[in-house]
């Protein structure tokens, strides 16, 4: 017998949760994920090389995203992107934080985390290594 379960509703992110995420997310790739991540390309190379390292806002989410270029003559695309971490508001200023595995499919890795806590997750845990 298949049961169903109410979905609770989203929480609303608030303009000064919205600024204050912004703001640290963006030190956090400043600092130290595009330093460590992005290397120039190999000039003999057509292998996939990242180029840029960002984040955006969908609803009550908020998502670490990555550009790669794709040098290669057999190359689908110039260019593609690839979301690297999500952060799903959940009220309390708290988030929950997935990955996104090889097969397309989000892995929530933590719940009700705080801000600081999600953005040291990502910089240290292995799931966020570019």
């Amino acid at each position: 017998m298949n049961k169903w379960i109410a979905s609770p509703k989203p929480v609303k992110v608030t303009t000064l949760i919205k600024s204050s995420l912004d703001k640290e997310a963006g030190k956090l790739i400043d600092e130290v994920l595009k330093p460590r991540s992005i290397k120039a390309p190999k000039l003999e190379g057509h292998s996939n090389y990242l180029v840029d390292i960002y984040t955006k806002w969908y609803g009550n989410s908020f998502y670490f995203c990555t550009k790669y270029n794709s040098p290669g003559k057999n190359a689908i695309s110039p260019s593609f992107e690839m979301k690297l971490a999500r952060m799903v508001h959940v009220g309390n200023e708290e988030f929950n934080l997935s990955y996104m595995r090889y097969n397309d499919k989000w892995l929530e890795l933590h719940r009700n985390l705080t801000l600081q806590e999600c953005l040291h997750a990502i910089e240290h845990e292995p799931y966020f290594v570019l």
